[in-house]
């Protein structure tokens, strides 16, 4: 396990234009997460959650501070370096899947490694190593209208690891899930966890938070617990 942290965010603000008026989206915000842990991010829609997310995910940068992914301070990156960063160091997982509705599952999950020009031998071991992890190696094969929602949810969650990123992002994870299908995707994350991963969930489920190891608690672009 890296002694340090997979993610940093030092004194982080994030101030957009808004028709010539300033919206601090974030401000002051700092907080740090472990490898081998899963931290629950939530508060009111408006809080700051997505602008977070966007900043350790290298999809935008800070106005001011420090967001530190992998190793790397985003703010000190070229555009070709912060995209590589993006590919190499962050897996996302969204409450709508997002996968590819013309290719199967194998090939899904195997886009973030093909991304990295792996030897294919190389990516379809891997793909069924993460297959079997999240409990769906029997879907290799198929296409994602063919899975129901909790399957689809993992073949995503397999897609956003297969790569060991330094942070796996899951924003709602479970927001389009029934309760079933939501328990077993949290039980899939907290293995992942478990097994050494760093884990932010953006989420508005109080049995979501209660998964995690601790929860951050925003409001008005800052953190409040």
């Amino acid at each position: 396990m890296p002694s340090q942290a997979p993610v940093r965010v030092v004194d982080v603000s994030k101030v957009y234009s808004n028709g010539g008026i300033a919206v601090r989206a974030l401000d002051g915000v700092s907080l740090e997460i472990r490898a081998g842990e899963m931290v629950a991010l939530v508060g009111p829609s408006g809080c700051g959650k997505s602008t977070l997310l966007n900043l350790i995910g290298c999809i935008d940068l800070p106005t001011a501070g420090s967001v530190i992914v992998g190793g790397h301070e985003t703010s000190a990156l070229d555009d070709d370096a912060l995209t590589a960063l993006r590919r190499d160091s962050v897996g996302t997982v969204f409450q709508f899947f997002n996968l590819l509705p013309a290719m199967t599952v194998a090939a899904n999950v195997a886009l973030p490694l093909i991304l990295q020009r792996v030897a294919r031998a190389e990516i379809d071991e891997r793909v069924a190593r993460v297959l079997d992890a999240v409990g769906i190696a029997d879907k290799t094969g198929v296409y994602p209208a063919q899975l129901s929602g909790g399957q689809a949810q993992r073949a995503a969650l397999a897609r956003a690891m297969i790569h060991q990123p330094a942070i796996v992002l899951a924003d709602e994870p479970t927001g389009n899930l029934d309760s079933q299908s939501g328990a077993v995707v949290l039980n899939v994350l907290r293995r992942v966890a478990d097994a050494g991963q760093a884990l932010l969930l953006a989420t508005h489920s109080p049995e979501a938070a209660q998964s995690c190891d601790r929860t951050i608690r925003m409001q008005d672009g800052k953190i409040i617990a």
